[in-house]
Parts: structure tokens; C-alpha cells; sequence
């Protein structure tokens, strides 16, 4: 398809915040910028598709915010040293950097399979244990953190905000039973989480003040958004499972630290089959890897789009093989387009379908409302050609275009070749019609639609499209 030029678009983005439980606007520290911070994954496996979706739903938002003009800076951290990488390294034999370098570079190729634009910055954990020990020292200083047996733990009791990503003080936390379990019997609170782990034999580690060890996972990340974007960055974002407790910990140690931290969070919500969320221990889980290489990869992003970024997304041979269905339609529209000639989405897109695209992504991001629109303009643009109206189409089709560019949609427009068995059967179901013979007409449509095509009639004969 012609490459697109962007049309600005003045953002009046609402979203939904869960520190305070409501949809509101998205502030922005400086005007015109935006600040994105999103957790990404622990690199010791093949990347599920609950990742799947955390990069889509982020890169959506992404895409439209640059859309609209905005100056996004956006970062997505590398977790490369954890409980899980070292006991896989040892399980397998191997040093614990080969296993987070394969797994890393299977992340990237997953994510680039599925259109999602690469970070501006990949910070990694192991890049960053000097500043997380500088950290550290600072919240020991401060009263915040303390000296066990194993490590350094963070005291949640020194927050006196703590919990408040799910709604919950330290009193909640305890009668439900607590969120962490004591470790030896040093840990004064079952939340204290740790800080700095004590090297066991056969770990790697790092020299520090307290002895040789490695970083806990929720030092990491609040030490590199705070380097890489700075105090009271715009959005901090990741799936729904990381805001307690490990979103929740990485405020507490920026507020115990003096620092204003992330002004907005963003979660998506889970994936889920049969209505259960997806993981190992139900035993659906399935991994982004084996979608890819069974689906067109474009589908999940449409998936996505067609479920609100907050609720749960089924994902099922059946969904998936429905939105590969819907690209069809688009991917036959694009050729049509194509065939037609640069021309057609030259002209000034419709500014009605524009705004009432920005109005949807502003309105907490109603990509299921997007979805909706899209489809409907595929079905206005085809009945507009078949009736020859190009020039009504093309304003209609340069929307059209703008919004899939602005989601991160693209479409195949190589041309199909249509299978000679079909062909024939669409000359007979032709010959059929002249001859008045509905009946015939009708079951040649089946057998048409049965081979994966749909047939559309028009002055010039039957248009053959894939489905």
C-alpha cells in the first residue's frame, strides 16, 4: 500500500489509573511529551501469551500517542538475572548468561513477528546492580530497609501508603493472610520483600557493602525508570498480575527514597481459555512462539484490538482463526485499493471517521469500539466501489488507512492467485444466474465459500476474494 502520511491529531487521552480506581486524563510532565515505562519479561523461557498481549496492548497506545503527535519516549527492561534463570542454568548445565541470551533473542523475534515496535531503551538488570546498590544503601540510611540472614529487606511498614495498587493497608494485608511468607525469622513483616539476596553456592553474584549477592527482582525496575525517564514519569505500565506485589514495591522504594514516582498505571488484563486464566499449572498454557508459527501473527493484534485492554481476552484456535478470517477482508480490501492506484487514498482522509477513531483511543482506549469502526469502513469503502463511486471511497479509504497505521495493522496486499478449481466454479455459479437457476447459483456459493473464497457480483463479473 502508498505509504500514508500521519495526520495530527490533538489527544484528550483518558485512562483508566489503578492507584485511584478511575478514568482520568493522562497528564503529561512536559507538553507534548509522553514517558512510558512498561515491565517486561524474565528471558528463562519461550514467552507466553500473556506477554503476548502486555506488548500489544502498550504498543497500541504507544502507536497512537505518536499518532497523534506526542513525543513518546518509551522504555521495557530486560530481566536477566533471577531465581528462575540460575536454577535453569544448573538444571541444564550451562552459565546463566547463554540461557538469558537465548531466551532474549526468542523474546525479540516474537515480538518483532507480531509488529510490535522494539523499546527506545532496554535497560537490563545486570547493567544496573551499582545503582541498585547505591539505592539500597540509601533506604538502609533512611530506615527503610534492614539486614536479615539472607539479605537486605525493604520494611513496608515505612510506607505508610503501602498497598495502595490494590486498595489494601498492611492491616487488609495481614488478615488476608499476607503476600509474603517469613523468611528464617528475621523478616519483621510478611510483605518485607527483599532487597539484595545473599549469594549461595553456585549462584552468580556481586560484591557489596553487605556481602556478595545479587538484586531482588523489585529493586530493578524502579531504579531503571527513574534513571532512564526521570521522577514523576507519565505512565508505568504491565499485566495486571504485576501491580501487587511487584508494581507496589517498586513504589514503596521510590517513595522511601524521597522520589515521585510513575503518575499514571496501566494494566491490561489477563488471557484467558475457557474462561480460566492462561498458565502452566492449569495446563492451557500456549506460548506467543507456537501462535506465530501456527497463525498469521497479525491476527492476535486484531484479537486484541477487539477486546477492552483492561478485561480478560479468550484465546482459542476458534477467536484466533475468526480474526485471521476478519484480515481477509482487509487484506482483499487493500488489493482492491492497490489495483485502483495511488490516487484513491491521496486525498484528504474524512475528518468525521478520524475524530471519531481519536474520541474511542481517548476514551480509555476503546479498541473494541476501533474495531467496530474499521470493519464498518471496509463495508462502506467495498459497497461505494462496487457501486463505481470511487471518488466518495477514497476519502473513506484514507481514514481507513490512517487508523490501521495509527493501531499498528498492516496490510498483505500481494496479489492471491486464485485456484483454478474455484474460478470454475465461479463461471458456472455465473452461468447459473444468467440461466435463472437460483438453486444452482446458490450451492456453487457454498462450494466456492467452502474452498475459502467469497464471491462478489458486479457490472464487470464475479470479484473472487479470499475470506
Amino acid at each position: 500500500m502508498p505509504v500514508v502520511t500521519p495526520v495530527l491529531f490533538v489527544p484528550m487521552m483518558r485512562l483508566f489509573d489503578t492507584a485511584s480506581r478511575e478514568v482520568r486524563p493522562l497528564r503529561q510532565r512536559t507538553e507534548g511529551q509522553v514517558s512510558m515505562y512498561v515491565c517486561g519479561p524474565t528471558v528463562y523461557g519461550p514467552p507466553h501469551l500473556g506477554h503476548g498481549r502486555f506488548a500489544l496492548v502498550f504498543d497500541i497506545l504507544r502507536r497512537y500517542l505518536i499518532w497523534s503527535g506526542l513525543d513518546v519516549t518509551y522504555v521495557s527492561n530486560i530481566t536477566d538475572i533471577d531465581d528462575k534463570i540460575i536454577n535453569l542454568a544448573e538444571a541444564e548445565g550451562r552459565h546463566w548468561s547463554e540461557v538469558t541470551d537465548q531466551w532474549e533473542r526468542v523474546w525479540y523475534d516474537a515480538i518483532d513477528a507480531i509488529g510490535v515496535m522494539r523499546p527506545d531503551k532496554d535497560p537490563h538488570a545486570t547493567t544496573y546492580v551499582e545503582q541498585m546498590i547505591d539505592l539500597i544503601s540509601d533506604l538502609i540510611d533512611k530506615g527503610a530497609a534492614y539486614q536479615s540472614n539472607d539479605g537486605i529487606y525493604m520494611s513496608v511498614q515505612s510506607v505508610e501508603s503501602y498497598g495502595l495498587l490494590i486498595h489494601q493497608d498492611l492491616d487488609q494485608l495481614l488478615a488476608g493472610g499476607g503476600e509474603r511468607e517469613l523468611v528464617g525469622q528475621q523478616k519483621r513483616h510478611p510483605s518485607d520483600f527483599a532487597l539484595w539476596k545473599f549469594v549461595k553456592p553456585g549462584e552468580p553474584s556481586w560484591p557489596s557493602p553487605w556481602g556478595d549477592g545479587r538484586p531482588g527482582w523489585h529493586t530493578e525496575c524502579v531504579v531503571m525508570s527513574l534513571d532512564l525517564l526521570g521522577e514523576g514519569f507519565d505512565i508505568h505500565g504491565g499485566g495486571q498480575d504485576l501491580a501487587f506485589p511487584h508494581h507496589e514495591n517498586e513504589r514503596a522504594q521510590a517513595l522511601a527514597d524521597g522520589k515521585e514516582f510513575a503518575n499514571h498505571w496501566v494494566h491490561n488484563g489477563f488471557v484467558e481459555v475457557a474462561g480460566e486464566k492462561m498458565s502452566k499449572s492449569l495446563g492451557n498454557f500456549t506460548t506467543l512462539v507456537d501462535l506465530i508459527e501456527r497463525h498469521d501473527p497479525r491476527s492476535y493484534r486484531l484479537l486484541v484490538l477487539g477486546s477492552h485492554y483492561r478485561s480478560p481476552v479468550e484465546v482459542t484456535e476458534s477467536t484466533i482463526t475468526a480474526a485471521e478470517n476478519a484480515l481477509h477482508r482487509l487484506d482483499a480490501l487493500g488489493r482492491r485499493l492497490t489495483a485502483l492506484g495511488p490516487a484513491v487514498v491521496a486525498v484528504e482522509p474524512d475528518r468525521d471517521a478520524l475524530q471519531a477513531f481519536g474520541d474511542s483511543m481517548d476514551d480509555d482506549l476503546d479498541t473494541p469500539a476501533v474495531s467496530a469502526q474499521i470493519f464498518g469502513l471496509v463495508s462502506r469503502i467495498n459497497r461505494l466501489l462496487d457501486d463505481g463511486d470511487v471518488d466518495s471511497a477514497a476519502p473513506q479509504a484514507g481514514a481507513l488507512l490512517q487508523i490501521l497505521g495509527a493501531v499498528g495493522l498492516t496490510l498483505n496486499t500481494e496479489t492471491v492467485e486464485v485456484p483454478e478449481a474455484v474460478t470454475s466454479l465461479a463461471s458456472q455459479r455465473d452461468e447459473a444466474r444468467a440461466n435463472k437457476d437460483w438453486a444452482l447459483a446458490d450451492q456453487l456459493r457454498d462450494e466456492i465459500t467452502a474452498a475459502g473464497w467469497s464471491v462478489e457480483d458486479s457490472p464487470d463479473g464475479p470479484v473472487l476474494r479470499p475470506i
